[in-house]
């Protein structure tokens, strides 16, 4: 199971009052599910507006479940920031 690093930024960073954290995860979905396990409340609520990026890739509108993830890769939690 690949290992991966999930940042949150702005208010996810707020709602799962942590930077970053480690998750074994082989998909977007599972890392997110794993996310949403950890830290239920208004962190789940923040991530339904959220967009993410995969080692630097935007997963824009494809299935959280067909984002394969790479051990040691990284998926970026990026709410709406405001003016941008």
């Amino acid at each position: 199971m690949p290992k991966v690093t999930v940042r949150f930024w702005a208010a996810a960073k707020a709602a799962a009052g942590v930077a970053e954290e480690p998750y074994a995860a082989a998909t977007l979905a599972e890392a997110l599910d794993a996310v949403r396990e950890r830290h239920p409340g208004e962190l789940t609520r923040v991530l339904q507006r959220c967009s993410f990026l995969v080692d630097g890739d935007p997963v824009g509108t494809r299935g959280h479940e067909t984002v394969r993830l790479a051990d040691g890769g990284t998926v970026e939690v990026l709410p709406p920031f405001a003016g941008g």
